[in-house]
């Protein structure tokens, strides 16, 4: 069977809430292997929210469906403070990407606490903002970045992601709505680590199919490499989203 938009493979999934600093709950959730250990974990930051970005904005949810099946890989994703999505709403209010660093420094904490092994932040647009602002953790492994417009997040944030070492990655679609290839390349030139990739033809929102393999497989690369590529067959068990 080939894998599409709406299959939704085996894992362990189950919700979670995120305590924040500030005294907020946040709900999220993670999405185990079925049967296996994790090697690696990835923490979903999702698009933004006053622009109906979520923790199952596709590219994240289409993560967390595939993911811990094909390549033993946790996926935590969870809603930023005042962010609904079919899995409810997070208390407080969108705080611009300021008050958010509590949000990001809980699910890096949850990940400790729950002995999650190999984090890496996944950001993607306003989700990219917040790793390079506030991801600077020594859990966090490194950041992979979709579409970053580099509008929140200054120089000043690349400079201090330099400083901290840790590999950073950036997904830049050639139809980029904010910010494309070339001009990110030079942005991000002031990382001596970063590795910016230009996808051909994408757009900001990564929509079809093929952009998501993309996406998928980019990540894989880095997180869980004996996985990749992955594959785009499956003949176990699986189900279907119908929310779409």
């Amino acid at each position: 069977m080939e894998i599409r938009a709406s299959t939704v493979l085996p894992a362990r999934r189950r919700p979670i809430t995120l305590h924040t600093a500030d005294g907020l709950a946040l709900v999220g959730e993670l999405a185990l292997p079925q049967d296996n250990d994790p090697v690696a974990t990835i923490v979903c930051l999702h698009p933004l929210p006053t622009a109906e970005g979520m923790m199952d904005s596709h590219v994240l949810r289409k993560a967390s469906f595939r993911l811990p099946a094909l390549a033993d890989v946790a996926v935590l994703r969870f809603n930023t403070r005042g962010t609904s999505s079919r899995h409810g709403t997070s208390e407080g209010e969108f705080g611009g990407g300021e008050t958010e660093r509590h949000d990001v420094a809980a699910a890096i904490e949850f990940t400790e606490f729950e002995d999650l092994p190999e984090p890496w932040l996944v950001g993607w647009s306003f989700g990219t903002e917040l790793a390079l602002k506030w991801g600077h953790d020594p859990a966090v492994r490194g950041a992979i970045l979709l579409s970053p417009p580099l509008h929140r997040a200054t120089d000043a944030d690349l400079d201090a992601w330099a400083e901290f070492g840790r590999p950073l990655v950036a997904l830049v679609p050639e139809h980029d709505d904010y910010l494309r290839p070339e001009e990110a390349r030079r942005r991000f030139s002031r990382v001596p680590q970063a590795e910016v990739i230009g996808v051909d033809n994408a757009k900001h929102l990564w929509v079809g199919e093929p952009y998501v393999r993309i996406v998928l497989n980019e990540i894989v690369r880095r997180v869980a490499p004996g996985a990749h590529p992955l594959p785009t067959e499956w003949d176990g068990p699986h189900e279907k989203d119908t929310l779409l």
